[in-house]
């Protein structure tokens, strides 16, 4: 019975005798409802609790001018009957800007009512620092003794107004004037001060406790003790609001099995909502926090001391868009022990990259020593090489920047270059830093071919100068990682710009035991399961392929618990007797893995790149004339021609 929430209407009754209810007119017909005594249609009208209201405006409407309206027409009928005082804040904003409550207010002045009117206004003089902070109070001359209205006639002899048509209309409405001016004493301005700040945060905590309660009463719940809580900190909006009622809510109800219930309605305790209070301002401060600066992690090694948490200014727009994209080392949790294989590439990374990262006064004296900036992982799709650039990132305590063509390519013109600077600013303010790139060939090909876009070609050029400026700032501990599949279609330059070539082979049969054994380390296995037969029989299988084949493997047992639960059900339904329930929270028996799961997977798991295949051979032949260890039979490149 009455209203359903979000209902909308306009307050028609007001009842003397019981002031927390009034008569709402419904837009439309509320189930129970009634005419408010012939003041609306039957069926639209519904007493309502004032607490349970909520005020609605539209877009173009002021909520300060809306309740201003509704205060005249109160005025008007009940100053005759008692005395009142009404204090208007900023009287020019409030009243000036609508003509007919200006008049609606100077009637009010001429009416025989037991009624004064006192209004706040700023007055912003430039020239004079002093009236920036001027507030006077003026009061209706008619309302006032006549001794009173002297020594305020005195001290408006000092007022001169700036002969604006708002001041002169405002002169006319409030011709008493009282000057509040801060105290020129500076032990008394201390006092004024802090008792702004108190009022300030006194006001601000009344009006995010009267939303808490319109939030609360609208989810039928109570707090007794709501006038102890602090929430001066900030004001609150009503999806935050929202949100810390919900959130206390839920830590009630885990802190207490039986919650107090009154007149329909949940009765928490204050400390819930302190609780979700401090929640909230924990997430806004992470929030911000991740937005305005990011905090790169120290690295305690060698006696490298400089290295504390660094604060990110983003110089430009393309750096702020460039940020999110950046993966702190704590984040990105893949270390060198998550890679069952490739001893020797580990060992060069470390080298090659950690320890430039890690211990930079090493690499200060002389040319020969100078850190590597550029290194570049090539070979099958499959065998690591991603997860070779995280680990190096996480091991060096480096931050991550992992750049695509979808990342800084824009539809505008010019946009993708300053982009590409973004990347190279923006690695430097956050070293130590890794700027990985995967599938470098599709960003850096070969230039000079015909269907080439100028973009794109300016892009690359805007990639390589960028890189080589990076290289002459000995400081920064800035290295760029690339994976590509076809280090065979980069452009010369950038080969050049990548000292260092590593081949991520597809594992032999030792390697592919070592990966097995990391993929299957948290696994229960059945004690016939022989790794080194299995690495013997995945020949050809890449670090991928291995973990689908164990992922295939895994799921056998479960297909085979679920099949044998179906037909236990079965058999149940077929006697006519009803399966009992699983119990919840208990995790069902999975039998190990065995070696029969591990075949049976290999037949519908193969290797994804055949050993015969093209690729491959491009691979090896490329690799034996640039990459690490090859032997550079072939003939070099036309960019050292």
């Amino acid at each position: 019975k009455g209203p359903s929430i979000g209902a909308r209407g306009r307050v028609l009754l007001v009842l003397e005798d019981n002031p927390s209810k009034v008569g709402v007119r419904f837009d439309k017909p509320v189930y129970g409802g009634n005419n408010l005594v012939d003041l609306c249609e039957d069926g639209h009208g519904y007493f309502c609790n004032v607490s349970e209201l909520r005020l609605e405006h539209s877009s173009g409407e002021d909520v300060d001018k809306l309740i201003l309206d509704s205060l005249i027409e109160v005025l008007v009928s009940e100053a005759s009957k008692v005395p009142l005082i009404l204090l208007i804040k900023n009287v020019e904003k409030s009243i000036m800007g609508n003509f007919e409550r200006y008049m609606k207010l100077e009637r009010l002045e001429k009416a025989d009512v037991k009624l004064v009117i006192i209004g706040s206004h700023t007055s912003d003089h430039h020239k004079d620092k002093v009236l920036m902070t001027l507030r006077f109070v003026a009061v209706v001359s008619n309302l006032l003794t006549g001794n009173m209205q002297d020594h305020l006639s005195t001290r408006a002899e000092d007022y001169k107004p700036d002969g604006s048509k708002c001041s002169r209309m405002l002169a006319k409405l409030f011709p008493s004037k009282i000057y509040v001016q801060q105290p020129q004493d500076e032990n008394m301005l201390l006092v004024w001060n802090r008792q702004l700040e108190q009022d300030a945060e006194r006001l601000k905590a009344e009006a995010n406790r009267q939303l808490l309660r319109i939030i609360m009463s609208t989810s039928n719940v109570e707090c007794n003790d709501l006038s102890t809580i602090n929430i001066q900190t900030h004001l609150l909006t009503h999806d935050m609001a929202e949100k810390v009622v919900g959130w206390g809510i839920s830590h009630h109800l885990q802190h207490h099995v039986e919650p107090l219930h009154r007149n329909g309605k949940i009765v928490i305790k204050a400390e819930s909502l302190e609780h979700s209070l401090a929640e909230l301002q924990a997430i806004q401060r992470g929030s911000t926090q991740r937005k305005k600066t990011l905090k790169a992690s120290p690295i305690f090694l060698g006696t490298l001391s400089d290295s504390g948490l660094q604060d990110v200014v983003c110089d430009n727009e393309f750096e702020k868009i460039l940020l999110p994209e950046v993966i702190p080392p704590d984040e990105i949790r893949v270390t060198f022990d998550h890679i069952g294989a490739l001893d020797n590439v580990k060992e060069t990374l470390r080298e090659l990259v950690m320890l430039p990262l890690q211990r930079p006064e090493l690499f200060v004296k002389g040319q020969l020593t100078k850190p590597c900036r550029g290194l570049l992982l090539f070979g099958p799709p499959g065998t690591g090489k991603t997860m070779l650039a995280k680990a190096v990132a996480t091991e060096a305590g480096a931050n991550f920047i992992n750049i695509s063509m979808s990342t800084i390519a824009s539809k505008w013109f010019g946009e993708a270059e300053k982009y590409v600077k973004a990347v190279f600013t923006l690695a430097s303010k956050i070293s130590p830093s890794v700027v990985f790139v995967d599938e470098v060939d599709s960003m850096l090909g070969r230039r000079g071919k015909d269907h080439e876009h100028s973009a794109m070609r300016k892009l690359k050029n805007e990639f390589m100068a960028s890189w080589d400026g990076l290289r002459t700032r000995e400081k920064e501990r800035v290295i760029v990682l690339a994976a590509t599949n076809r280090p065979f279609d980069l452009d010369e330059a950038v080969i050049r710009r990548f000292p260092r070539r590593l081949m991520i082979d597809v594992p032999d049969a030792e390697n592919r035991a070592k990966i097995l054994k990391v993929i299957l380390s948290d696994e229960d296995l059945s004690p016939d399961f022989n790794m080194e037969e299995v690495a013997a029989a995945a020949d050809g299988y890449s670090g991928s392929d291995l973990k689908n084949l164990c992922t295939t493997a895994a799921y056998i047992r479960i297909r085979e618990l679920l099949e044998q639960e179906k037909k236990e059900m079965e058999k149940a339904k077929a006697q006519g007797v009803e399966k009992p329930a699983a119990p919840t929270g208990v995790t069902p028996y999975i039998r190990p893995i065995s070696m029969a799961d591990m075949r049976h997977a290999m037949e519908k798991v193969r290797s994804s790149v055949s050993s015969d295949a093209g690729i491959m051979g491009e691979l090896q032949q490329w690799n034996e004339q640039y990459g690490e260890g090859g032997t550079r039979k072939k003939a070099t490149l036309t960019y050292f021609m």
